[in-house]
């Protein structure tokens, strides 16, 4: 296991490769950025999308995918009031059982902030055998319901012929994800291969007894479907100088975003301001942590640091003291969900975690690594 020599991106990240400096791909993309000049950037995007001119017949100019989270609140904001845009909000919502009151608290907010939002919700019997049927075969139980929540906007926006989608971060150029890159730095149509629907296969879906019909929101569009509806989509976190964690969530608050007041300890997550809909991606956070040595800290300290407002020593710290942590009554509700016990969720996760960097011990254990050493090549 490696690291980026600037920030605490490991070689163990999906679709991550080091240049001879041993820098990762956010970071050389970070450092682009000191030249760009940002007017001429925004100018750029009014020109794309005065060429995607609405249907008369059409209320609305484009789509934005929305959780009600920083990101999202900040993209329907900066789309209405910026680009001057009429967006319809569409969410893929967790079953009542799964949304947190944090989350229905701020799609309210967007509501009260006056966007028209298209919410989804699919069978909750077919989303929760999904999700148990995810996590024992697969030990990520989001794999299905990951694939719904990209897959809701493309499906609206094919249904409602509006061919214009705004997304909010290049996944290829802020978290090194380059399975997704595009012809262009704002070029969206490639996060179909999203390490989240790489390959699309739901074969499994149906193995798991679910009926064809129930599985629409999880079918990701054909190519041939986007061409027909000639819809693109438009990355608008590259126009955007400030777009980070914590901008994001800066512009969101002040304009009522509401924010976790659990601890990092149980969260594992110090900003406070991600995934605030649903709980369970806490857990979730922390199997990426077994199985690759990083997690929702390590992503939060990146960031800090390519901005210049945390010395690496620092986040090494913070990175030591806070990833991978999860409270208990995460995973116990989790357990109850899905009607299993503590004990095969454990022998669940020793099985996902990677020997190579912990030692065995369940949700704790030791780890092998040191967080930052061992660089470049």
């Amino acid at each position: 296991m490696r690291y980026c020599t600037n920030c605490l991106q490991p070689s163990t990240r999906p679709n991550t490769k080091f240049d001879e400096l041993g820098n990762c791909p956010a970071c050389r993309y970070h450092k682009t950025l000191i030249d760009v000049d940002w007017e001429e950037r925004f100018q750029l995007l009014e020109e794309m999308l005065s060429r995607h001119t609405k249907k008369e017949s059409q209320k609305y100019d484009c789509i934005v995918g929305v959780s009600g989270g920083k990101d999202s609140t900040r993209q329907a904001l900066f789309v209405r009031d910026k680009l001057k845009m009429n967006p319809l909000l569409v969410c893929m919502s967790y079953p009542p059982r799964q949304v947190t009151d944090l989350g229905a608290k701020n799609i309210g907010n967007l509501i009260e902030l006056g966007f028209d939002i298209e919410v989804i919700g699919v069978s909750p019997h077919a989303w929760k055998k999904l999700i148990r049927e995810a996590f024992l075969q697969f030990g990520n139980w989001g794999k299905a319901t990951e694939m719904a929540l990209f897959t809701s906007v493309p499906r609206l926006a094919i249904l409602y012929d509006i061919p214009l989608i705004l997304w909010g971060e290049n996944p290829a150029l802020q978290v090194g994800d380059e399975g997704v890159s595009g012809a262009a730095g704002w070029d969206g149509n490639n996060i179909k291969n999203l390490n989240t629907l790489a390959g699309g296969d739901i074969q499994w879906m149906f193995d798991a007894g679910i009926d064809g019909k129930e599985l629409f929101f999880f079918k990701y569009p054909q190519k041939v479907e986007f061409e027909e509806k000639k819809i693109k989509i438009i990355y608008l976190g590259w126009f955007l100088g400030d777009w980070s964690f914590k901008s994001n969530a800066l512009a969101s608050t002040s304009y009522g975003l509401s924010i976790r007041s659990d601890s990092p300890e149980n969260t594992g997550d110090i900003s406070k301001v991600s995934s605030l809909d649903e709980d369970w991606v806490l857990m979730n956070q922390m199997i990426k942590y077994l199985k690759f040595g990083f997690g929702k800290t390590t992503e939060f300290v990146n960031e800090e640091i390519r901005n210049g407002r945390i010395l690496r020593a620092e986040a090494i710290t913070l990175v030591e003291e806070y990833d991978g942590k999860c409270s208990d009554k995460y995973i116990q509700d989790f357990c109850h969900y899905i009607a299993i016990s503590r004990e095969t969720f454990d022998e669940i996760i020793s099985q996902l975690t990677n020997a190579e960097l912990f030692e065995p011990g369940g949700t704790r254990p030791r780890r092998k690594f040191s967080v930052g050493v061992g660089t470049g090549e």
